[in-house]
């Protein structure tokens, strides 16, 4: 994930989007702050689907998210309360205001993550995927 990280940074992109969820969004979260000391001009922007994202989980999770949201440029907030549709809004705003996106995905049908591929590639977006299980790359251009 790092890799393709950097590969992006020294394309060009400036500004790159989190859902803020557990697990690969933080994980790479973390590796942007860390990318930040090399590329300073980058920017953090975290997309929370309600202010009470992180109400549910336990505490170290809580402040892993909140340490990463401190250090974060900018934070978007979709919703002030938790809604059925609070989680799909972001995954929509996080493509809208992408050009790239990359996606730790399966291939599997169902799911946010398969709803926001599937988004992307509506939207004509390029889509770098990384297998979860192989790690192999894919690559999605211009949503074909």
């Amino acid at each position: 994930m790092a890799e393709h990280i950097v590969t992006l940074i020294t394309s060009g992109v400036t500004e790159i989007y989190s859902g803020m969820a557990l697990g690969v969004d933080q994980w790479a979260c973390e590796i942007v702050l860390d990318m930040k000391e090399i590329y300073p001009h980058i920017r953090l922007i975290a997309v929370r689907p309600c202010e009470a994202q992180a109400a549910h989980w336990n505490n170290e999770q809580q402040e892993r998210y909140f340490k990463i949201l401190a250090q974060c440029d900018d934070v978007v907030t979709m919703q002030a309360r938790y809604t059925p549709s609070c989680i799909f809004e972001r995954n929509r705003y996080l493509i809208e205001n992408a050009k790239y996106v990359l996606a730790v995905y399966d291939g599997g049908t169902k799911g946010g993550t398969a709803y926001t591929v599937n988004f992307a590639k509506n939207k004509s977006r390029w889509i770098t995927i990384i297998h979860p299980d192989t790690l192999t790359v894919s690559w999605v251009l211009n949503g074909s």
